[in-house]
């Protein structure tokens, strides 16, 4: 996907110095573009679209940028002293993603060499500073990354910066379904969806499950015995699942039926996630009349977040958004992400953690092993019944955990680092799960969570790092905050109340 996008990169000069300084600034700048694009460490394929010497060029750019679907992104270094009154109109329209890259052609200075031509060409030291002065007195929201261009830790800043500038071109079309409505009283997982699609740019419409039935109805048997097959082939299972004469199959069956429903209503609405309820899964007497979902649709979840749709469970719209942000940004990475939900609390000392779990729905992206496919007995919800599942454990290692909350005046996203260790086996406990430790260490990461306001869902990756949240959160303009094994309570807490005086006094100016 990656493959549809392109970041602009955008070199500043002026015509103070000649021609031969333009064709120098020109070739150097084709060349280090070249550079990156050769380097792999960059996703997003890198345009050079020339070097800005006048307002006029610098609007120019900027509009082109903003006007076309492909660009995700715009990178701009200063290979000479550009001066920045030039850049005001044209960054005033800008409505991509920024990064400022403080860099330099040459690496290392030509002591015995360098000579006042060389000085006036390479002043990528003062000239970066122009630059950066007008952004910062615009209040602009972008990234700065300083290193040299060929140096494999600038490259993978920019790498990160990347990939989330185009999930955040993917979030801008992004229309998640809620299958049903959210849990009855449940607060943190609603909010502003009116908000939401101004600032982070996702569409959320409400779809009954009267509208999904056509789909369900649609679906040919021939086709849900094929996927039945697949399942088999794919996934650990008893062979006695196999037994069609079985309950155990039939629900098999019907979860293939169910996930070839939602696959067809998510292309058909060209939506990128949905979310489900467990109060609302169609007619109530289907287990008699045999016409729609006789489950929680938790096996077709899984599989659909594995593909990429975003999921949240009890209507948790902004989750399932966010899941399909994380599954975008970490396209072809190798550990994996998922929607996980606290659950219960193993307290053990230094290594006391949290049981991640949910009824069904965790994605096998995250699974130490090969998943088995079961059918067990759902022992929660309102509709208690037999259910078919993917059981497993996550595997052990870093990750991160995020969250978005609506806060009232504005959204506030949360990313904690948490340490995946090996749990216990959980004979009773059919379902997919990990347990994790929060850094700093439980009692600290736990309880700087709650005072934040977060969630019990998250979305969760091994591959993502704390950057990629910062960066996300900068380009949306939304709150940041980061919990992790420098935290303590009495910092956080302070942090906590700064932002609040910021964002009711920069509410107050606006």
């Amino acid at each position: 996907m990656f493959d549809n996008y392109e970041i602009w990169w955008v070199t500043g000069a002026q015509l103070l110095y000649g021609g031969d300084a333009v064709v120098a600034v020109d070739g150097h700048s084709k060349e280090m573009v070249a550079g990156l694009n050769q380097s792999g460490n960059i996703p997003v394929k890198i345009v050079y679209k020339g070097t800005a010497n006048s307002s006029k060029e610098v609007e120019a750019v900027m509009k082109a940028a903003n006007n076309d679907e492909k660009c995700v992104g715009i990178i701009t270094w200063m290979h000479t002293f550009s001066p920045a009154k030039m850049w005001i109109h044209g960054l005033q329209q800008l409505k991509k993603p920024l990064l400022h890259f403080h860099t330099q052609y040459n690496k290392e200075i030509p002591w015995d060499t360098m000579d006042m031509d060389f000085m006036n060409l390479n002043q990528s030291a003062h000239g970066d500073r122009e630059f950066g002065h007008i952004c910062a007195r615009m209040r602009l929201r972008r990234k700065v990354v300083a290193g040299y261009w060929q140096d494999s830790e600038a490259q993978e800043h920019i790498a990160v910066w990347a990939r989330v500038c185009a999930a955040w071109a993917d979030a801008q079309d992004c229309l998640i379904l809620r299958f049903g409505d959210q849990m009855n009283n449940v607060a943190v997982t609603d909010g502003d969806k009116v908000a939401a699609e101004q600032v982070m740019g996702y569409h959320v419409d409400y779809m009954p499950f009267s509208d999904v039935m056509p789909f369900f109805d649609a679906v040919k048997d021939a086709d849900v015995d094929a996927l039945v097959s697949e399942y088999f082939k794919l996934y650990k299972h008893d062979k006695s699942l196999e037994d069609k004469s079985t309950v155990a199959f039939k629900k098999v069956w019907n979860s293939a039926k169910a996930e070839l429903t939602l696959r067809a209503v998510l292309k058909a609405k060209g939506a990128k996630g949905f979310t489900t309820n467990f109060d609302d899964l169609g007619d109530a007497n289907v287990e008699q009349t045999g016409h729609g979902f006789d489950q929680i649709p938790g096996l077709a979840s899984q599989r659909l977040m594995e593909e990429g749709y975003g999921f949240g469970a009890e209507g948790d719209w902004k989750t399932a958004a966010l899941y399909r942000t994380t599954w975008f940004m970490t396209q072809g990475m190798p550990k994996g992400c998922s929607f996980l939900e606290d659950y219960t609390l193993n307290f053990d000392g230094r290594r006391s953690a949290i049981l991640q779990s949910h009824m069904l729905e965790i994605c096998p992206k995250i699974a130490a092993d090969a998943p088995r496919l079961e059918v067990h007995h759902l022992g929660i919800g309102i509709r208690k019944t037999p259910t078919a599942r993917l059981v497993f454990t996550s595997k052990e290692g870093k990750g991160v955990a995020a969250t978005v909350v609506d806060m009232g005046n504005r959204f506030r996203l949360i990313a904690t680092d948490v340490e995946c260790i090996k749990p216990k086996p959980l004979p009773k406990l059919p379902v997919a799960s990990a347990l994790w430790i929060p850094e700093p260490d439980f009692k600290t990461g736990a309880a700087a969570w709650i005072l934040a306001g977060g969630t019990h869902h998250s979305s969760f990756s091994y591959d993502i790092t704390p950057e990629f949240w910062e960066d996300y959160a900068e380009i949306a303009g939304i709150e940041y905050l980061h919990i992790n094994e420098k935290t303590n309570l009495e910092d956080f807490k302070k942090e906590l109340r700064m932002n609040e005086v910021y964002y009711m006094l920069n509410k107050s100016l606006c």
